[in-house]
């Protein structure tokens, strides 16, 4: 009877399959922590490229999320590594038969108090931002400038690569006629004018309104080629005028600053190819 009483009960297989499925749980608990974690982690550069897109100032830290996820990832990772344990050390005593006492799960209470702090947390970040983003006057009169520069700046003639592009408040033919009339009056020849769109209709595609106009005055043009002969590939001189997909008609033409350093130009004969420069001033009126 001694030697019965003696001889530890060994655990069912239910035990066995009840630790398991424990196991699982506390795996998938993990899992969870850590996915969260990463989207909790990416919630900042989201906010960043939010503001990116619609051209805001970012006046705001996004930092803590990356702390938040950080924070959730370890704590996933140390709750996957103390479930292995803890169901390692189950097993273990299960097979010597020894009795496990019900206990309270102290991982569990301290998991969910820490997710109760981090998600308090959270949304106390999350209010802040919310609250301190449309009150912040600094942002929304950086909004509204950058709007009023954009605009100022697409009606101010820009150079970019040698090419000078200056607005016109007209459609693209009268801008064409305009200058057509300016050159006439001051003597100067057109030597052709290339309706790009026009040719592309003939050819059976779309094309906003583009015409090149080339232009010129043999007692201008032949000082600075004698001086500099590579100048020919750029005289006589040209002004493209386009129009963009918003219906508005542009100008462009080279700058005097890059023929001059393309070709080497003698500062004396500047004044030589700088027609095109005051046309488009005329014609942009």
């Amino acid at each position: 009877m001694e030697a019965q009483t003696q001889n530890p009960q060994k655990a069912a297989l239910s035990d066995y399959l009840a630790a398991e499925r424990t196991f699982l749980a506390w795996i998938r608990t993990g899992l969870a922590l850590m996915g969260f974690g990463f989207v909790v982690a990416r919630f900042g550069l989201f906010l960043q490229e939010l503001q990116v897109a619609e051209h805001v100032l970012a006046g705001h830290s996004y930092g803590l999320s990356l702390w938040f996820g950080t924070a959730l990832i370890a704590a996933g990772v140390l709750v996957n590594l103390y479930s292995g344990w803890q169901h390692v050390r189950l097993v273990r005593e299960l097979d010597r038969g020894e009795s496990w006492r019900s206990r309270t799960s102290t991982m569990a209470v301290g998991i969910a108090l820490f997710l109760a702090l981090t998600g308090l947390a959270m949304t106390i970040y999350l209010i802040s931002f919310h609250t301190s983003a449309p009150a912040n006057p600094r942002t929304s009169n950086s909004r509204s400038n950058n709007l009023e520069d954009q605009k100022e700046s697409s009606m101010a003639p820009s150079s970019e690569k040698g090419i000078t592009v200056a607005p016109s408040n007209h459609s693209v033919d009268q801008t064409v006629e305009k200058l057509k009339g300016i050159l006439q009056a001051k003597g100067v020849t057109l030597f052709a004018l290339v309706d790009h769109s026009g040719e592309a209709k003939k050819a059976g595609l779309k094309m906003p309104a583009t015409k090149l106009l080339i232009f010129g005055n043999p007692k201008g043009g032949t000082p600075v080629m004698l001086a500099a002969p590579s100048s020919a590939l750029d005289l006589p001189l040209k002004i493209l005028v386009w129009e963009d997909g918003q219906g508005k008609t542009w100008l462009s033409f080279n700058t005097v600053e890059y023929l001059q350093q393309r070709h080497g130009i003698p500062p004396e004969l500047l004044p030589n190819i700088a027609a095109a420069v005051t046309l488009a001033a005329k014609v942009g009126e």
